[in-house]
């Protein structure tokens, strides 16, 4: 290795603190580094990089995951957010970290990202890569929406809902979770459709064979707003007979683990289950 990237949080000042320590670390290591604080990365500096380690939360890492999946960069997060479900390490452990990733102990995990293409009058105005998911749903106003969805280009259902989440393996723990959707391991490259707070349609999540590919259509019927959002990031608004369609990306994330290649349910079980017990029993 010659060349890493350290990215802090750009609205958490104690990210940079953490930023700077780790690249004097690593430049007396005898290695480059560069840094950033803004989260606008430059492609060039990522081509030449090993390796890039990402301080913050569950959003910065999917923010650089997506940059740098088209060249194939992996990604090592440490954790200053809340949950952490894509980080490996907390901030007081990133030199023995970088230790063992310098030493070569580490393996690289691969996940499916996929691609979300924005169609209206049969022109496609939007076409972007997503790491957690593609979300179509009503807008500010609180009313369900009504959608098409067609599988492999076959018509499957119809929901009148707050909307549909198509996920990745790496989004099942995200909003899909929180909408009663089922967890998949990393590994899987299957697509995830989860509907959100069906009202007399289809309410059942479906887990699509790897290479499906989903279409949302926006009801011509629809009476009211509403938006594709992609990894929580891009909005567009949609009319009815625009549509969105879903399917693998060709380019994927990948990070730097440094925990055994079984450790997706034990960490998730970690940050998922202390949460919920109290510090203390209730007194009597």
């Amino acid at each position: 290795m010659r060349r890493v990237g350290i990215l802090a949080h750009p609205r958490r000042p104690e990210s940079q603190a953490v930023m700077e320590e780790v690249a004097r670390t690593v430049e007396a290591r005898g290695l480059s580094a560069w840094t950033d604080t803004s989260g606008l990365i430059q492609p060039d500096s990522l081509k030449e990089s090993d390796f890039v380690v990402v301080i913050g939360g569950d959003g910065a890492i999917l923010r650089a995951a997506r940059l740098c999946a088209p060249f194939q960069v992996p990604v090592f997060g440490l954790n200053i957010g809340y949950l952490g479900f894509l980080t490996e390490a907390q901030p007081p452990q990133w030199e023995e970290s970088l230790n063992r990733i310098l030493a070569g102990h580490y393996w690289i995990e691969s996940r499916l990202m996929i691609t979300g293409s924005v169609w209206k009058n049969g022109e496609c105005i939007l076409h972007e890569d997503a790491l957690n998911d593609v979300v179509v749903g009503r807008g500010a106003i609180a009313n369900a929406t009504r959608l098409d969805a067609y599988i492999n280009d076959e018509w499957a259902t119809s929901y009148n809902a707050d909307g549909v989440i198509i996920a990745t393996a790496t989004g099942s723990t995200a909003y899909a979770l929180a909408a009663g959707g089922p967890i998949l391991p990393p590994e899987l490259d299957n697509i995830l459709l989860v509907p959100v707070a069906p009202h007399f349609s289809m309410e059942r999540p479906v887990i699509l064979a790897q290479g499906a590919t989903v279409k949302i259509v926006v009801s011509p019927q629809n009476e009211w707003d509403t938006v594709v959002t992609i990894d929580g990031q891009t909005v567009v608004e949609l009319n009815g007979g625009d549509s969105v369609e879903v399917r693998a990306s060709e380019k994927r994330s990948h990070f730097i683990r440094l925990q055994g290649r079984n450790y997706f349910f034990r960490s998730l079980m970690d940050r998922m289950e202390p949460r919920f017990l109290p510090k203390h029993p209730p007194g009597r």
